[in-house]
């Protein structure tokens, strides 16, 4: 395994993609139905970065993202498109619920706590780019560190005159080079082996809810003056193969180096899902409003650019992109703070999901659920072949039911498909095969003979379905 990571090894250095409006629409319509607008202002947001990362220093400075806000109920793509988008792009992204933050001097978690979240999602990022740079290295240390464990050098060298030690040397390394090769083959993973092995602190939860940044601070102070906890443990070779490759691999990043990049790379190109915006919108009521309106006018620095410390540094959020989402059911966007509302210039409004939208989703897309289901199912000898009447049938029943109860978009598709499929999924063990596939066709009658109970029961269904 470790031979086929280092396998993938190239620059240490993290490249993010760049890629046209035009491409990033047709990679977002592999996996999202629908909703061409805000494809289309995403990745119109998303290449105005690499544009200005081509302008002159003077100019760059001046050029702020164009924030984004989507209007449209649940399950109709809002989040996916943000994240299939940053995952095409290679950008550090976190996705963040509005609604769980509190305004200054309440209890709860502060706004800044995004930005850090943001910085420990890029630093993976980039760990994991300098990591692919080194990993040939580290399997190189990790070989030889095994040598040594499985054929140490003698102690007493030295104590029998120079020509003794020659052979005694001569000797060693036709041994290591007998083991080394053993070791290639894995005729050495049963083996058992001594490793000394650091076990790191368990992380100390100082302060209160909102005071994340004095954690991390004190929590790194801690581990420099705190002696470290050493142990030996015995294990398998192949178990400490991965133990000591892990060690190397460590051993050779420059944390200083990766939490720079971390730094550069999530100030210039992090974006920032906010989730559920329209549930900070203060009623007119009292009562538990009372911090509504304090998320967002701590949210409005966070947006418009402001200085925020987290242990790695300071950052800067004056270019992240910030992409806001809400249903609007009892508000409209015209209800925030009009500071807040000119942070989003650009807004998109997606659209319900229709019975036709429902079909394609479980046709096109490379993740469909129909053939998540055929896979999880192929596993244990079933083959699932699903007719177009069946998927025509399934789109109708959920839309149905969307349209008769609380409209939940997609979402409603993985409990139609997990209650008509639940008997099947039960029996697959029993009616597989292994050694030859059983073929399951699934039909417009089979998927009426499961569903339609429930959907004429309208009480039993909104809780089943």
């Amino acid at each position: 395994m470790l031979k086929r990571n280092a396998a993938r090894s190239g620059s240490t250095q993290l490249r993010p993609r760049t890629m046209t409006p035009q491409e990033l629409v047709e990679a977002l319509d592999q996996y999202i139905i629908g909703q061409a607008d805000a494809k289309r202002a995403v990745a119109i947001a998303v290449r105005n970065r690499w544009r200005r990362q081509q302008l002159p220093e003077e100019l760059r400075r001046e050029i702020a993202p164009k924030n984004i806000l989507m209007i449209g109920p649940t399950g109709v793509g809002k989040t996916e498109i943000a994240r299939r988008l940053a995952r095409l792009t290679g950008a550090p992204f976190i996705k963040v619920e509005a609604t769980k933050y509190t305004e200054v001097g309440y209890y709860g978690r502060d706004v800044e706590s995004m930005v850090r979240e943001l910085v420990e999602n890029a630093i993976g990022l980039v760990r994991e780019a300098e990591r692919r740079g080194v990993e040939q290295e580290a399997l190189e240390r990790t070989r030889s560190r095994l040598l040594e464990l499985l054929a140490p050098a003698p102690t007493l060298a030295g104590d029998f005159g120079g020509e003794a030690d020659g052979e005694a040397s001569d000797s060693l390394e036709r041994t290591r080079a007998k083991i080394g090769s053993m070791l290639d083959r894995g005729e050495l993973d049963d083996q058992f082996v001594e490793i000394v092995t650091e076990q790191r602190a368990s992380r100390m939860m100082i302060g209160s809810i909102g005071m994340e940044h004095l954690d991390g601070d004190l929590q790194s102070m801690f581990e420099k003056i705190l002696p470290k906890n050493s142990q030996r443990r015995r294990m398998t070779v192949k178990q400490a193969r991965e133990v000591l490759f892990e060690q190397s691999c460590d051993a050779l990043l420059d944390a200083e180096k990766i939490n720079a990049a971390a730094i550069e790379l999530a100030e210039n190109l992090g974006i920032i899902f906010i989730d559920e915006l329209d549930k900070v919108v203060a009623s007119e009521g009292k009562g538990a409003d009372v911090s509504r309106q304090g998320v967002q006018r701590d949210l409005l620095p966070i947006v418009e650019g402001t200085t925020v410390q987290t242990r790695y540094g300071y950052v800067r959020t004056d270019h992240v992109l910030f992409v806001a989402a809400g249903a609007f059911h009892k508000s409209s966007p015209s209800d925030l703070m009009p500071e807040l509302q000119g942070r989003f210039p650009i807004r998109v409004e997606l659209q319900n999901l229709s019975k036709e939208d429902f079909i394609r989703i479980l046709a096109e897309p490379q993740n469909s659920l129909t053939r998540q289901y055929t896979a999880l199912l192929k596993t244990e000898g079933v083959l699932l072949e699903f007719t177009p009447q069946a998927i025509e049938t399934l789109a109708a029943y959920a839309y149905r039911v969307n349209q008769s109860m609380q409209n939940i978009g997609a979402r409603r598709l993985y409990t139609i498909l997990e209650r008509m499929l639940e008997e099947l999924s039960f029996d697959a063990p029993r009616i597989g095969s292994r050694k030859k596939l059983v073929k399951m066709t699934i039909d417009a009658d089979y998927v009426e003979k499961r569903l339609e109970p429930l959907a004429e029961n309208e009480d039993l269904s909104k809780f089943i379905l």
